[in-house]
């Protein structure tokens, strides 16, 4: 059976890499491509936690993303993405090469992964950033900690502690599954093979170059042009060209 057909949600965590505020804007561009990508599909997205920067930029985010074959679909963008650009704050026009984090999480049923009460930690505070005024007046931001893992889930974009909570859990059980998973294939591949996947993440598996209106995947040395649309969604050549490439 295809774990490919079995998930039809995935928990999409997007991170601010090397490149300080720009590596921040590049993570937005990211999460509106994807988002955008998404909607093109009739996916539903819900963003379940970000952090941004003053500019604008994006520290990290976390949606979760549900519809037919999104996992399929989506699961080979996890790796780091670089964008080679001339940030809107460069005077001299010097070209910066900044990095972003994908991760891709299939999100487990409710079936799939138990987590037991005792094993969480509650912590909850005032929330901050988006909600405004309002949000800040109550404790509604959440952080779970799982002390058999150590995995640490916040969640804050909710008004209220429960809808909060709930977020949180669906982040962690997805992450708790990931491990899950990983273990999995050490135990099929063996602890060699185990690592060069595992190391998979932090390879630069893509690059968004502007000045030259190219982005590159460079797990199959192949170019695609029109930058500026790829970035508004339509990423369908790129995804569907790399999943036929992965199964040959």
């Amino acid at each position: 059976m295809s774990e490919d057909i079995k998930y039809n949600a995935i928990i999409m965590e997007i991170r601010a890499g090397v490149g300080g505020g720009e590596a921040a804007l590049f993570a937005t561009d990211l999460s509106r491509m994807y988002s955008r990508y998404a909607q093109n599909n009739g996916w539903k997205v819900n963003v379940l936690d970000s952090s941004q920067t003053e500019i604008g930029g994006t520290k990290e985010i976390t949606m979760e993303i549900s519809g037919d074959n999104v996992y399929s679909l989506l699961k080979n963008e996890a790796g780091v993405h670089r964008v080679q650009r001339i940030p809107e704050t460069e005077k001299s026009g010097r070209i910066h090469t900044s990095t972003a984090s994908v991760a891709i999480l299939p999100k487990p049923k409710a079936t799939e992964i138990d987590i037991r009460p005792q094993d969480i930690r509650v912590d909850t505070y005032k929330a901050s950033g988006a909600g405004g005024q309002y949000v800040n007046k109550r404790m509604s931001a959440i952080r779970l900690t799982h002390t058999p893992t150590g995995e640490v889930v916040t969640c804050q974009t909710e008004r209220s502690l429960a809808q909060n909570k709930e977020s949180a859990l669906s982040i962690l059980a997805a992450r708790l599954m990931d491990r899950k998973m990983q273990e999995v294939n050490r135990q099929m591949i063996g602890a060699r093979n185990s690592q060069i996947g595992n190391a998979s993440r932090e390879e630069k598996i893509r690059t968004y170059n502007f000045p030259q209106d190219r982005v590159t995947d460079h797990r199959i040395k192949k170019n695609w042009h029109d930058i500026e649309s790829i970035m508004q969604g339509k990423i369908d050549k790129m995804i569907n060209q790399l999943g036929k490439k992965k199964q040959d």
